[in-house]
């Protein structure tokens, strides 16, 4: 599988936040665990050599992930004649990227199948990053339904017909976990995706996972 170059970039920033986490002796201030976007830089410039770009970019990404969190407090500023509000935004490893760092934790919330020893099912299954499983025989098909759902969101449908089309893409991963997906299944969920890609603009996501469902539909 294809590497993305911004996958060295984003591990060097979760670690940069987990390490501080573990050393932090408050939660806000100079050794507080959580810091602000200027220290963020700093910091990853000083060890890791990366640019500002390099890191507002990938530090969305991980935020949007859900392996850092944002949060903003709001205080009050005295200036001359009085007070003006002032909001502070602050980052911190969230217990999904200590979770990413460190592993698997007695901690951790059940997923989809808690309780449920998924690799003593025989399947040769793997767990992604998002923490989503899949057999591995269908990872690329996982991928691009990902991708695809992703393009749902920014078509022209309205909300209810997007959530539909969402609801239907996920419940097609779910087959994926399988070592057998249920063909019958896949195929009229797939079928009413095709219907409403014509209405969507997203015909080109389609035609990518296409190839990869073929072999999972209905003869």
């Amino acid at each position: 599988m294809k590497m993305n170059p911004n996958d060295q970039i984003r591990r060097l920033i979760l670690q940069w936040f987990y390490e501080r986490n573990a050393n932090a002796t408050s939660q806000y201030g100079k050794k507080g665990s959580a810091t602000k976007i200027s220290d963020v830089k700093k910091g990853l410039k000083e060890v890791h050599s990366l640019s500002q770009q390099q890191v507002i970019s990938n530090l969305n990404y991980l935020i949007d992930k859900g392996w850092v969190n944002k949060s903003e407090i709001e205080k009050t500023v005295k200036v001359k004649g009085g007070t003006i509000p002032s909001t502070v935004t602050w980052y911190v490893i969230s217990s999904a990227g200590i979770d990413k760092i460190e592993g698997e934790s007695e901690f951790k919330e059940g997923g989809k199948y808690a309780g449920i020893n998924i690799h003593a099912t025989g399947s040769n299954v793997i767990t992604l990053g998002d923490g989503n499983i899949v057999n591995a025989e269908y990872e690329a098909l996982h991928s691009e339904l990902s991708k695809l759902k992703n393009a749902v969101t920014q078509s022209s449908l309205d909300e209810s017909q997007k959530l539909d089309v969402s609801v239907d893409i996920e419940s097609l991963k779910d087959q994926l976990v399988k070592a057998n997906p249920d063909k019958t299944i896949i195929g009229h969920i797939w079928a009413r995706i095709q219907d409403i890609a014509t209405i969507g603009g997203f015909i080109d996501a389609v035609s990518k996972v296409t190839p990869l469902i073929s072999g999972l539909l209905p003869s």
